[in-house]
């Protein structure tokens, strides 16, 4: 049957002028290309891309490359929270893009500076969009918002997008065929049998593909038929379009900036002070999750937060003015929100009794970004988490990672009853993994811990985290049965050291070519910032270790329990907020 061609001029909305590309928005698969824990490969301008969705349906559009070797991460593996290089095995959080675990220093958490370069993501009419520069969602087509749109095959072409927006009125729908331009690259096709919109994909100057989109969806009997029909018509005009571009100059390939990290980013970076609040949140919402603990959903007034490790601790900053430390509960790759859990203290300085009696939904927080010192590993054979009381935050993130991941671990939950157990409902998940020990006099919780510790073997590391007692116990027993200093890893509420600051001695940064008196009263951490020193730190009592530096020269006093027995003996290595010196003189190296 004969067909008619014709192209409505009238309608086109498309201009003579020279587009900038990056600034639209181009679909680059249909939705159902992006399965659960499936890595999809697209290419538009020239540019490669992973996409792939979360679990949480979160669909991440990636520049394609791993900032290691460069590997493509389309070839990666998703599993739900975060994509892994199939390489050397880095880690990237889903929505951030920020890298949790490089396995070549498994105790180290990367710096936040190591983040993958993200485009932004949307989904309409059944396909995938994206953009490398623009702005908004993806483009709304009016034929398509008042029908019932149904995505079709969509079609790679070895053809230039101009080339198919010149002949796409060839294609064989039957009947008088009219081609309105929606847009660049955007085009509705309408005959007797059909109306569709065609969106072309520009993969790179000679590569194109074209997805198609039907203003009404078939009727469920004749899906199949009608699937085939639109199938054979546009592998027809593909043919008919490829054998024209066979006979055009070879044109010259796109190619997309890329932006290079620096060597010097892999290396970490300088968190600021705890007087800064970086992030607004705003609480989400307030639960109890045991007896006298609540919990605290946070979730950023824009964007995105960032990156998290398990183990990491936030400063919040409060309603009453008081900057205080918790733990994020959240286990790696889960960015949408933060979680922390509070326990009110009967001797409340002020901080838990704010967030538990003052701090309502809705509320908007300033908070620091994650400090990452009680970090986990992945490389371990075996892992060993005792918690005492809310010590389970950090230690709930770790054993929710490794239970993700598939790594061998064991949680022991110390606590006062079953009401007391915090996060009951994640602890269940958990299965077998999870052990409690409810009700225990300080005698009976000893020999627990005796009989948790009471062998080593190669690769296992064990994660302390609870009430100082407790943790001073287990962390003798552990010495006693031999487990190496590297394998015990531990993170204290607060240091009970009484601090010793009678002693004036002078420090000379050995960078900074400043040398100066640490006076009676006075800590190092506020003496270096008097000097101008941008000096990072958090709890300001010695014991989470943002504010360590290197000692070069000297015998420092330590006066913190965030060092371990072997850091102490070197000397290498001082906490600036609480430490001081049994020398007259300190070289430190800032």
């Amino acid at each position: 049957m004969s067909q008619n061609h014709t192209r409505d001029e009238s309608k086109t909305t498309a201009t003579n002028e020279v587009e900038d590309l990056s600034l639209r928005w181009f679909p680059i698969g249909r939705s159902d290309d992006a399965a659960h824990r499936h890595v999809h490969h697209a290419k538009l301008l020239g540019r490669e891309l992973a996409v792939w969705r979360a679990d949480d349906d979160y669909l991440n559009v990636w520049e394609n490359r791993c900032l290691h070797r460069g590997v493509r991460l389309s070839i990666g593996h998703n599993d739900g929270t975060e994509l892994k290089c199939i390489y050397h095995g880095w880690r990237y959080a889903s929505r951030t893009a920020g890298c949790t675990y490089i396995p070549a220093h498994p105790a180290d958490a990367p710096a936040r500076t190591i983040c993958n370069r993200t485009f932004p993501a949307g989904e309409r009419y059944g396909l995938m969009w994206t953009t490398e520069q623009g702005e908004g969602s993806p483009p709304e087509i009016p034929a398509l918002e008042a029908g019932s749109p149904f995505a079709l095959r969509s079609l790679p072409f070895d053809a230039p997008a101009a080339l198919i927006e010149e002949h796409l009125d060839q294609y064989q729908s039957g009947g008088e065929v009219t081609v309105t331009e929606l847009g660049p690259h955007n085009l509705l096709l309408t005959s007797d049998q059909a109306s569709i919109v065609f969106f072309i994909q520009p993969v790179d100057s000679g590569e194109s593909v074209v997805h198609s989109v039907l203003t009404t969806a078939p009727n469920p009997q004749n899906e199949l038929v009608v699937l085939h029909h639109h199938a054979r018509a546009l592998t027809a005009l593909r043919d008919r379009i490829e054998t024209v571009a066979s006979r055009l100059p070879e044109p010259t390939p796109l190619e997309p900036a890329l932006e290079q990290i620096e060597p010097t980013d892999l290396d970490g970076q300088t968190p600021p002070s705890r007087d800064e609040a970086e992030l607004r949140v705003t609480v989400a919402r307030k639960w109890e999750t045991g007896e006298g603990i609540k919990a605290f959903e946070l979730v950023p007034l824009t964007g995105q937060l960032p990156t998290v490790q398990p183990g990491a601790h936030i400063d919040v900053h409060l309603p009453n003015g008081l900057v205080r430390q918790y733990s994020l509960t959240n286990r790696a790759g889960e960015q949408e929100h933060y979680v922390i859990g509070v326990k009110l203290e009967p001797d409340s300085r002020g901080g838990s009794a704010c967030l538990h009696e003052s701090v309502r939904e809705g509320d908007v927080l300033a908070i620091s970004a994650p400090r990452h010192n009680f970090s986990l590993r992945r490389d371990a054979l075996d892992t060993i988490l005792i918690a005492g009381g809310i010590g389970i935050t950090p230690l709930l993130s770790m054993a929710e990672t490794l239970s993700q991941g598939g790594h061998p671990f064991t949680l022991h939950y110390f606590a006062q009853s079953s009401s007391h157990l915090a996060f009951p409902d994640r602890l269940e998940e958990l299965g077998d993994a999870c052990r409690t020990h409810l009700g225990l006099s300080p005698e009976q919780t000893g020999d627990q811990l005796k009989d948790i510790l009471d062998s080593y073997t190669t690769s296992q590391h064990v994660y302390i985290c609870g009430p100082g007692p407790m943790l001073d116990a287990a962390r003798d027993l552990a010495e006693g049965h031999r487990w190496p200093e590297s394998a015990v890893h531990f993170e204290y509420f607060k240091n009970t050291t009484e601090v010793d600051k009678s002693a004036e001695f002078t420090i000379s940064l050995a960078r900074s070519g400043v040398t100066t008196t640490v006076g009676a009263g006075q800590s190092i951490l506020k003496v270096l910032r008097d000097q101008g020193i941008a000096m990072p730190s958090s709890c300001e009592q010695g014991a989470c270790g943002t504010c360590v530096v290197g000692v070069i020269k000297g015998e420092p006093l330590h006066q913190d329990v965030y060092l371990k027995p072997g850091e102490r003996a070197s000397g290498e290595r001082i906490v600036t907020c609480v430490s001081r010196s049994l020398s007259d003189e300190l070289i430190l190296d800032i």
